[in-house]
């Protein structure tokens, strides 16, 4: 005799259905991204410059009587030229100054000027005079003594010029993104919003629209700031004779960005220049120089966090600790989670919650107050 189908049945079926589907899905997924992860880097700096470009793009685009598909193959080609031009003159930079420092080891001219004095300089000054004169004297000596940490050295610059050479790569295919998104602003843009309804509702939009500012406001503030610093302080550091001055202008740019600053490099340019050049020379590049590196203090309360209701401190500290977590993409993610972040809480903050009533009297105590913070008869609180 057959037993009686259990009342369970149908729902396991149902559980095992639902399960199989979650496993086909989480698979597909999974494929995904194994495909679209060598990808990932280039794509999405190609929506951070499509972002931060769009106000050019614009006047491009005005420029050409709106012929979108002329504008991106003009955005495109003058993002190359920007990318691949400074990159050609630091290579030049470094490569004369390698061939330079070859030569001179290979002649026996290349020598250290004589150590200054820097026995009043507390901890540490004795050693390094100490160090210095050592290698003004008998520079071959000192390095065959260095020469395991020069040998690690060696290896670092072999992995960071790997990594320069990757990024490079990563940088071109992300400028073709970026004009291909361009191209197709408008779907691009409609994609967006889509996304951003299904996940946040009504508020999507502006969380897409704050997070379009985020990028633009970063840009513009750390990014442009720590730009413009690297070329003004790389065109001086050429007009006073600093060797590699594109190399140290590479150096400022990534001092700037993560927040350092400029002065390190220009300071040691400036005791470079009052070495090797006449007193008029090293005054006016010691007031570049000081021009330069204060610049910062100046231009970066006016970008970063422009045209953004969020306070200016939210903006840094997501893009320093995105910088810190994830490198240069994490300037832009880091703010721009963050962001978000604190929008999502200040509107949990601000939801409408009812208000007690006063013990006995049957009467409110205050008003309720929504998020706008006006009262519930409209009159503002």
């Amino acid at each position: 005799m057959n037993a009686p189908p259990s009342e369970d049945a149908p729902h396991i079926e149902r559980a095992v259905e639902i399960a199989i589907r979650l496993a086909l899905i989480a698979v597909m997924l999974t494929l995904c991204y194994w495909i679209v992860r060598p990808f990932l880097i280039p794509i999405a700096w190609g929506i951070i410059i499509a972002v931060a470009a769009w106000p050019g793009y614009c006047g491009l685009l005005r420029l050409l009587s709106g012929r979108r598909n002329l504008a991106s193959v003009v955005f495109g080609f003058i993002a190359m030229v920007v990318l691949i031009v400074p990159v050609i003159l630091l290579s030049g930079t470094l490569v004369q100054g390698a061939e330079g420092l070859t030569r001179g080891f290979e002649s026996g001219g290349w020598h250290l000027p004589p150590a200054p004095i820097l026995s009043g300089m507390p901890l540490v000054g004795p050693t390094i005079q100490d160090f210095w004169h050592q290698a003004s004297t008998n520079l071959e000596d000192v390095l065959h003594s260095l020469e395991p940490q020069i040998r690690q050295a060696g290896h670092y610059l072999l992995s960071l010029a790997t990594q320069a050479g990757l990024g490079l790569v990563h940088f071109i295919m992300a400028i073709v993104i970026a004009a291909v998104l361009l191209a197709k602003s408008e779907s691009s843009g409609h994609a967006a919003h889509a996304i951003a309804r299904r996940l946040a509702g009504s508020r999507g939009g502006r969380f897409v629209l704050l997070s379009e500012q985020v990028v633009r406001s970063v840009s513009r503030g750390i990014l442009g700031v720590a730009l413009i610093q690297a070329v003004l302080a790389g065109l001086g550091m050429l007009a006073a004779g600093v060797p590699a001055a594109g190399l140290w202008a590479l150096v400022t740019l990534l001092l700037a960005t993560i927040q350092i600053g400029s002065f390190p490099v220009l300071a040691g340019a400036a005791i470079y220049v009052f070495y090797h050049a006449d007193t008029l020379t090293s005054v006016l590049f010691l007031l570049w120089a000081l021009f330069v590196g204060s610049l910062d203090n100046v231009l970066k309360p006016l970008l970063l966090g422009r045209g953004v209701s969020v306070p200016m401190l939210v903006i840094f500290i997501g893009a320093i600790g995105g910088f810190i977590g994830a490198g240069i993409i994490g300037l832009f993610v880091g703010s721009v989670i963050l962001v978000l972040g604190y929008e999502l809480l200040r509107l949990w903050v601000q939801e409408e919650t009812p208000v007690d009533t006063a013990a006995g009297d049957g009467h409110l105590t205050a008003d309720r107050v929504t998020a706008d913070g006006a009262s519930d008869d409209g009159s503002p609180r």
